[in-house]
């Protein structure tokens, strides 16, 4: 029987797609940094394949580390950490997990709009310390129908999101490099005007350098005060300080974040706000959704091994 190729795991792979991996690779866990360069050189002449996470900073270093790698095959949309023009300068591809959790995404989009401008999480919080008792109805809040939608990056997931909103009957405009043919909505070629347009904006652009603290606190002084902030892209997008200072100061309405700059780590001040809902990170957590997303790492894997066309490739 012929040897299975070998392969660098980045992390756990949800589900059976690890036992999956394991039937056709032989496995080799990805180290402590501290301890990389022994691990990658003693595998320097074996490995030719990466099942990574988008997120690991993956530079010329690490590639030239493994002369005969030939794909890096991520888990997730996002491969901001990995340098794409060095990957294909060395005829490295690189592959992602796209459309699979569009609907799971857009879900979570929908979800934080939601729970921020009708206030759900805080009437939860209202219900079981007693105050519908102590202080009768809650605050009201702000409706949802009817309201515009600022898309900040209109891929396949910000379209999926732009779907659902219709079905509110919420008015569409987006901000990108360019106007996109055959879409009905709104385009702005100024990301402060569509901020100073919407009463929502809602973050889906891809991270990196490109993007980076895309939302400053000039968008969030347009935004303004009865405006809210949505993000499930990436914290990078987001200058965080600028958006604590703007919650603090009630210059913009409210936030709801599933992102963060610093992930595990969210800042004590937004915490301790109440004008913002938080989740960790888990608008693609479903189990229907992480095994469609592992299933393809391994099967962008298996077609690399075999010689096949990849299916979702990057470069």
């Amino acid at each position: 029987m012929a040897a299975k190729p070998d392969v660098i795991s980045g992390g756990p792979l949800p589900l059976n797609c690890g036992d999956r991996l394991v039937e056709r690779f032989t496995v080799h866990k990805l180290p402590p940094e501290a301890e990389r360069p022994a691990f990658f050189a003693a595998l320097k002449d074996k490995v030719r394949f990466l099942q990574w996470s988008g997120s690991i900073k993956t530079g010329p270093e690490i590639m030239d580390a493994l002369p005969k790698l030939e794909l890096i095959s991520c888990f997730g949309v996002g491969y901001d950490g990995i340098d794409v023009p060095a990957a294909t300068a060395r005829k490295i591809a690189v592959t992602n997990t796209p459309d699979v959790l569009n609907d799971c995404v857009a879900d979570t989009a929908i979800g934080l709009v939601l729970n921020i401008m009708r206030r759900y999480v805080a009437a939860d919080k209202y219900v079981r310390v007693g105050d519908w008792v102590a202080k009768g109805m809650q605050p009201l809040t702000t409706s949802v129908h009817h309201k515009k939608m600022g898309i900040v990056g209109l891929g396949r997931i910000g379209k999926t999101i732009a779907k659902r909103a219709l079905g509110f009957d919420m008015e569409i405009g987006y901000f990108g490099r360019n106007r996109q043919a055959g879409v009905p909505f709104r385009f702005f070629d100024r990301l402060a005007d569509l901020a100073a347009w919407c009463d929502v904006l809602v973050v889906i652009t891809p991270g990196g350098a490109e993007t980076k603290n895309l939302i400053d606190a000039k968008i969030l002084e347009a935004l303004g005060p009865k405006g809210y902030l949505v993000n499930v892209a990436r914290g990078s997008v987001v200058d965080e300080p600028a958006l604590i200072a703007a919650l603090k100061a009630n210059r913009i309405a409210g936030a709801g974040l599933d992102v963060f700059a610093d992930e595990p780590r969210v800042p004590a001040e937004l915490i301790a706000l109440d004008n913002v809902v938080l989740a960790p990170h888990v608008a693609s957590a479903t189990v229907e959704t992480r095994k469609a997303m592992g299933d393809l790492v391994v099967d962008n894997l298996i077609c690399a091994a075999e010689g096949k066309p990849l299916l979702t490739r990057v470069n």
